[in-house]
Formats: C-alpha cells, structure tokens, sequence
C-alpha cells in the first residue's frame, strides 16, 4: 500500500468495516525452527508490516491487532524486555510510512507502568496520524478486554455520582462511549492465527456479534492470501444478529 495520506479510499461495500486480529503463534513458529522467542516475536513484526499493506489493498477501513495483552506481564522478563523493545522499534521504522498511506494509529490499553519512551512514542504516533483518511489502525498494547469494561463502569459511576449521567440514561450505545474504541464500528470480522480457538480477553464486549475465523498457520506465516480468504469466508456467512435471514428462513 503505498499511497498519499491526503486520498481518502472507498471502503469494500461487501466485506468487514473493522477486522480484528488475534496475533499468535509467534513463540512456536520459532520453537518449531530451532530458534529462539525473540525471533520469532520479530518474524511477527514483519508479518504486521505485510498484514497492514494488505488491509489497505483490500480496502478495509478499521483494524484492531491484538500485540500485547495485560497477561503478557506474566511471561519471562527477557521476553516482556523484547516485546517492549519491537514495539519502538515497529513505530519509528514504520511511522513515516504508516502516516505517508493515510493510516490512522490508535494504542489502546494501560499505560500505566509503560516505559516513558514507550509512551512518548505512543503519543507522537497518534498525534501525527490522527485524521487520517485511509485505515483506522488501532493496536491493542498492554490491554485486557475486561480490564477495559471494568475501567469503563469506573468512569461511568464517576459520572453518575457527578451528576454528569442520569443511570436511567445509559444504555448499550452509550456504555460504548466508555471504552477505548469509541468512536470506532465494532468489528465485525475476528481473525485468530495457531489454530487456538478462544478470544483471550480481546475486546470481549464489541466482539458480541463478530464473526469468528480461525487459521491454523502461525502468525509470521499469516499473508495477504490468508487475510483475503478470511475476507471470501466473511462473506460467505449469514449474519443474523440474533434474528432470522430473511431469504433463508421465511
């Protein structure tokens, strides 16, 4: 994908508003090459750099990429420490190209306990892509799909006790107003590399309707060929929202 920030694109009318993606596999791709973690969290890195330019091909206007999650602490301090380090390096090699094709970056997560590098970056980062046209690109980093809904009824309850929120008034769309992806479709297509079949605290509360796909490569061997069938697979389902297909069921 290599096009002007300043152009807008025509999202695909057929296929998904907001892809998310559950990134896995990285360790045992390099555990099945001899190799150690680290190299296989840095295959990982370049599978996001094609993944990212394959979205923006396919036209698809939000993305959500699962990279760390709050339990991720729990691994080997090495680990964490390399993880830390692709993320600065993800952003400053990837920023001026990410802004120049019109993607829009979002980090959602806590922040709290972050490397002050870490979170100057994140802040440059949106501040220097925010409004533009093309993918909406929002990475999940340091983040837990329900530590996000209790934070959100923290700040409702806050609000409420303000005076700034009737609680009569609350309702589905906007408790969603609360959480890190206000402003954002809920997604609508959910894409899991490894071959493991669970959400893993990934955006629990938007994914409520999302279709789900699995794919049994691991995330360094994921490609634009494997987004595009999960792309035909979308389309091939039949979304019901909990009520009834029309052509299928009348």
């Amino acid at each position: 994908m290599h096009r002007s920030a300043q152009t807008a694109l025509e999202p695909s009318a057929d296929g998904p508003q907001h892809i998310a993606i559950i990134m896995d596999g990285n360790g045992r791709w390099a555990k099945a090459r001899g190799l150690p973690r680290v190299m296989g969290h840095r295959a990982g890195v370049q599978a996001v750099r094609n993944c990212v330019r394959a979205l923006g091909d396919a036209r698809v206007p939000c993305a959500t990429l699962y990279s760390f999650s709050s339990e991720n602490w729990k691994r080997p301090a090495s680990e964490v420490s390399d993880l830390m380090g692709l993320l600065k390096e993800y952003i400053k090699a990837d920023l001026a190209e990410l802004h120049h094709n019109g993607v829009e970056v979002r980090i959602i997560g806590t922040r709290h306990g972050l490397d002050p590098e870490i979170i100057q970056l994140i802040e440059a980062t949106e501040t220097t892509t925010r409004g533009n046209p093309n993918l909406k690109l929002t990475i999940a980093f340091n983040y837990g799909g329900q530590n996000e809904i209790v934070e959100a009824s923290r700040r409702i309850a806050m609000d409420v006790l303000a005076g700034r929120l009737d609680p009569q008034a609350l309702s589905v769309p906007l408790f969603a107003r609360y959480l890190a992806t206000d402003g954002l479709p809920d997604p609508d297509l959910v894409i899991r590399t490894s071959g493991e079949k669970r959400l893993s605290n990934f955006l629990l509360w938007q994914t409520a309707y999302a279709e789900l796909v699995f794919v049994d490569k691991f995330w360094p061997d994921f490609s634009a060929a494997d987004l595009s069938d999960a792309i035909s697979e979308f389309k091939r389902r039949t979304r019901r929202f909990g009520g009834l297909n029309a052509a299928r069921e009348g």
